[in-house]
């Protein structure tokens, strides 16, 4: 009697370390999913020659290119205009977007580059070369400009932030590093008190040195509020 006691308890605590298991593996399955971008390309299973069919082209003759083992979107190197792609789900709050982008100078003219939230009159985040800055404007406005040395021949990371504050309002947050050099702090930030509109995450370019500017990694992420 005492064994089959036993027996019955060594069986109940199996099944509750087993529940318990099975509960915390969902918990860290859910958490790892909740981490996981809501938008990512790198343009690896893309056709050299194409276009994805999710990004949608607003203006210019973006199309997946091959550098070496490495594949990119470019936008080629004329004509001499501003244009942009827009990529992922429609947002306006809670959600950041990042990519890196690649760009040559010729004599004294450099591209004009960056990316946005919130579809055409939405928030960008943009480096501009010729003024040795990175801005953050709405629609077409500057709200914030900092100084930054951009290189010429090398990939420049972006990534730009639209969330809400417990003091009521949003941040927007913008920032900008060479490849291989972490900015921890933000680079640009505004506080608006006007909701954001909603749109699509979105890469932007204006080849005014005429030669091609290169993305890669392209990317949606959620971001909480503080």
């Amino acid at each position: 009697m005492n064994k089959l006691r036993l027996g019955f308890r060594e069986l109940t605590q199996m099944k509750t370390i087993l529940l318990c298991g099975l509960l915390g593996f969902a918990c860290a399955s859910f958490a790892e999913d909740a981490s996981k971008p809501v938008y990512l390309n790198d343009f690896e299973k893309a056709e050299v020659g194409k276009m994805p069919e999710e990004i949608m082209v607003l203006g210019g003759e973006f199309v997946v290119k091959a550098d070496g083992t490495n594949k990119v979107l470019e936008l080629p190197g004329a004509p001499l205009d501003s244009f942009a792609a827009q990529f992922g789900p429609t947002e306006k709050q809670g959600v950041a977007v990042g990519a890196k982008v690649f760009g040559t100078s010729k004599g004294r003219r450099s591209p004009t580059f960056g990316v946005g939230l919130g579809g055409v009159s939405g928030w960008k985040l943009q480096v501009s070369p010729g003024k040795k800055a990175v801005e953050l404007l709405r629609d077409a406005e500057v709200k914030a400009t900092m100084g930054f040395d951009w290189k010429s021949g090398e990939w420049t990371q972006l990534r730009l932030q639209i969330r809400a504050i417990k003091e009521g309002g949003w941040k927007i947050e913008g920032k900008a590093w060479q490849r291989g050099i972490q900015a921890k702090e933000w680079t640009v930030s505004a506080d608006e008190k006007e909701e954001p509109v909603s749109g699509k995450a979105s890469v932007l370019g204006s080849p005014f040195a005429g030669t091609p500017i290169w993305f890669d990694e392209l990317r949606v992420e959620r971001c909480g509020s503080k």
